[in-house]
C-alpha cells in the first residue's frame, strides 16, 4: 500500500507544544501550582499566543491543567476515580445513591433529545429534578433527571417544601415503580452556564456526558444527564469492588 495523505502531514505546532508543556508540568510544576501568564509562557517557548492557547486548551481536555475563576490556570490533580454504573439496577435516589437532591420543578419544555427518549408530547408536564455529586469535598458532577408527571401520578406537589425536599419527593415515588432496565451513552461536551456554577467551572469548559434511560412498564420512564467533570474525573463502569481499586 501506498503512503496515505494523513501520514505526509506534519506534526502541528501546538500539537508538539503540547508535549513539550507536558513535561514541563511533570518536572517544573507542582499539582496546584500556578503557571504563568500566556504572555510569559509563550515568550519562554518562543510561540504564538494562539498556539499556547490551542495547546494549553488539549491539556486541560486531557485533564493536565484546571482553568480557576480568580485564580488563572494550575495544574490538575490526577484524576478522581468516580463509579457511574452500580452493580445492581436501581432508581435515582435509591439506598447507597451519593448524589444530593437539590431541587425538583415541573416544566412542558424540556430538551428535544430528551423529549425524543421519553416520548412526551409538546405541552406534557415533566418533574426535572436537579442533583449534584460531591467526592471529596469536590462538587465533580451535575444532573438533570426528567420524570414525565404521568409516570409518578401519586405525586403531589403538597404544602410548601424546601427545595431539596421537592426533589426526594419526586425521587420516592420513582422508588415505587418496578425498573426493568437502564441503559447510558457517554460523549464529551461543553459545559452549559448552569453546569459550570454548579461546577466550579468556566463555560464551555470540557465535560463528560452520561445520559442514562430507565425503562418501567415497557417504557422510558425517567432520562437523566450527568455531567462530569472532565478535568478531575475518570469514569468507572465496574463493580464496587473494582471501582477502589481503580481510584486507589
Amino acid at each position: 500500500m501506498g503512503t496515505t495523505q494523513l501520514e505526509t502531514v506534519p506534526e502541528p505546532k501546538y500539537w508538539h507544544l503540547k508535549t513539550v508543556l507536558s513535561d514541563a508540568l511533570d518536572s517544573e510544576f507542582a499539582v496546584g501550582e500556578i503557571l504563568p501568564n500566556e504572555r510569559e509562557l509563550a515568550a519562554r517557548f518562543g510561540v504564538a499566543r494562539a498556539t499556547l492557547r490551542q495547546a494549553l486548551e488539549q491539556l486541560e481536555l486531557e485533564g493536565r491543567l484546571q482553568r480557576r475563576r480568580g485564580v488563572g490556570t494550575t495544574v490538575a490533580p490526577p484524576r478522581v476515580g468516580v463509579a457511574v454504573a452500580p452493580a445492581r439496577h436501581t432508581w435515582p435516589g435509591a439506598s447507597g445513591d451519593d448524589w444530593q437532591p437539590v431541587d425538583a420543578t415541573q416544566s412542558d419544555t424540556v430538551p428535544a433529545a430528551v423529549a425524543r427518549l421519553l416520548q412526551t408530547v409538546p405541552g406534557e408536564q415533566v418533574h426535572i429534578v436537579r442533583r449534584t455529586r460531591v467526592t471529596n469535598g469536590q462538587p465533580v458532577a451535575a444532573e438533570l433527571l426528567y420524570v414525565p408527571s404521568a409516570a409518578v401520578p401519586g405525586h403531589t406537589e403538597g404544602p410548601v417544601r424546601s427545595a431539596p425536599a421537592r426533589a426526594r419527593a419526586v425521587l420516592h415515588e420513582l422508588q415505587e415503580l418496578e425498573l426493568e432496565g437502564q441503559d447510558r451513552t457517554v460523549e464529551l461536551g461543553s459545559a452549559r452556564a448552569e453546569d459550570a456554577r454548579q461546577l466550579d467551572r468556566l463555560p464551555g469548559a470540557p465535560v463528560l456526558v452520561v445520559t442514562t434511560r430507565y425503562v418501567s412498564g415497557g417504557r422510558t420512564t425517567a432520562v437523566a444527564v450527568s455531567t462530569y467533570r472532565a478535568d478531575t474525573c475518570r469514569l468507572t463502569f465496574g463493580a464496587s469492588d473494582e471501582v477502589s481499586l481503580l481510584a486507589g
